[in-house]
């Protein structure tokens, strides 16, 4: 079923939205889920409640593309999950990913940083724009998708030590980019 017609059976309120989301999409949303929060239990809840958190926001928003919204639902609800499960030392796997971030970002938690964080999305979407675009899906596919550094080695046909230096050198890039524009660490 094309995007639209799922798009119009939420409109109205069939719970047949809910079985052709997850015929499309649902191998999608388990992707990104199970990246994050790197257990079955959790990545089964996240898809549910991805197909509940579409149910209760279509309508109002009607989805210009069906797939980054439920890719957006999902990342959110696996982060809140991992949040959840690392407040309790369960799991590490996810943190790796943001400490490699850490030094390209500012903290985000005062009123100031919380102003500039629009500029500083701006800046990002800027750099990603301006990058050759395999540089841009691997850094993408790392840290949006959180795709592990076997998968992306495996997907892109390089090898783990390549595909680690090649993200080393867009973070370093992205870290200049970002002091450019006047965010500063």
């Amino acid at each position: 079923m094309e995007d639209q017609g799922i798009i119009q059976l939420y409109l109205q309120r069939s719970q047949q939205a809910i079985t052709e989301t997850r015929n499309k999409y649902g191998a999608y949303c388990r992707a990104i889920a199970r990246n994050i929060v790197a257990n079955q239990p959790d990545t089964e809840e996240c898809e549910n409640d991805t197909y509940l958190a579409a149910w209760n926001a279509i309508p109002p928003n009607l989805p210009r593309r069906l797939p980054v919204f439920l890719g957006r639902i999902t990342r959110n609800i696996a982060l809140d999950k991992h949040g959840y499960n690392t407040a309790k030392k369960r799991s590490r796997q996810f943190e790796v990913i943001l400490e490699e971030l850490e030094d390209c970002l500012p903290a985000a938690e005062t009123v100031e940083t919380e102003h500039a964080a629009g500029e500083t999305a701006r800046l990002i979407n800027e750099f990603l724009y301006g990058l050759e675009e395999g540089a841009r899906n691997l850094f993408i596919r790392r840290y949006w998708y959180a795709d592990s550094i076997e998968s992306l080695a495996s997907r892109f046909d390089m090898s783990s030590s390549k595909v680690k230096s090649s993200l080393f050198r867009t973070r370093n890039k992205l870290r200049v980019h970002l002091d450019q524009g006047g965010v500063h660490l």
